[in-house]
């Protein structure tokens, strides 16, 4: 049985575990968590989309990715903060197309719009066969995701792993940007192996909500430092490329049926 006095008076270092623990989570709901985002959670929730959220998978300062669970198992809830951060590294065409969306400047709409999308550019890319969470609902600044992981536990980033087979990554990422852009007729605009999950050593395109058409007149510059990211990206990897022949064995690649 344990000491009665360890279990009445826990040791100071356990205490200041647990209030160390109890304060991050008092900051992660303050941060995430205002009365709106409450609302819609809970919204989410009667609508069936997930029953709890269990712990987030990633923050930043412009919002958060968590773990939901449910009956239909494990999805992603990622929550934008209400709030004008999220827009202060948003390049300029993004922003403008946004506000034009959002028919306005008031931050809560734009980000509502911002959510709207990014559901509607996942949707767009998966019905194009590019490698990315389908994306199952969205409200207010929530969208509900895939949760792309194994045993409960989130697929890592593309930069946070080591690769073993750098080869057949290249050959992955090149059929990944020749469906992104011939088959979806977009360009993602921030690509880096930062927004590229690693899941069954395959690679999973995230954060697209800046993504653009291919006939947009910045597309055809966004294109070109994305392939300049991966190119650099798979030559610290070993892998003989550049960014023109990266580029040039995308276009050679065969459409899809």
């Amino acid at each position: 049985m344990s000491n009665p006095e360890e279990v009445m008076f826990p040791r100071r270092k356990e205490r200041f575990e647990d209030r160390r623990k109890e304060g991050d989570q008092r900051k992660l709901a303050d941060e995430f968590f205002d009365h709106r985002t409450l609302l819609a959670i809970s919204a989410l929730i009667t609508q069936g989309q997930f029953e709890a959220l269990d712990f987030p998978i990633m923050t930043g300062k412009e919002g958060g990715v968590f773990r939901a669970s449910g009956a239909g198992g494990y999805r992603a809830v990622k929550v934008y903060r209400i709030g004008n951060t999220i827009f202060r590294n948003l390049p300029a065409y993004a922003l403008e197309e946004l506000r034009r969306e959002a028919s306005g400047a008031n931050h809560a709409r734009m980000i509502y719009g911002w959510t709207r999308r990014e559901h509607t550019v996942l949707r767009r890319l998966a019905a194009a066969g590019v490698p990315c969470p389908e994306p199952y609902g969205y409200l207010r600044n929530i969208l509900v995701m895939q949760f792309v992981g194994t045993d409960g536990l989130a697929a890592p980033r593309l930069q946070d792993v080591p690769i073993d087979d750098p080869e057949r990554l290249y050959v992955d990422l090149l059929l990944l940007v020749r469906k992104l852009v011939y088959d979806a007729k977009l360009v993602h605009g921030d690509l880096s192996p930062y927004n590229i999950l690693f899941h069954d050593g395959h690679p999973v395109l995230i954060d697209v909500a800046q993504s653009v058409p291919v006939e947009h007149p910045a597309a055809r510059g966004l294109l070109v430092r994305d392939i300049t990211h991966f190119a650099r990206y798979l030559q610290k990897l070993g892998v003989d490329t550049s960014p023109e022949r990266f580029q040039a064995a995308v276009d050679e690649l065969p459409a899809a049926e």
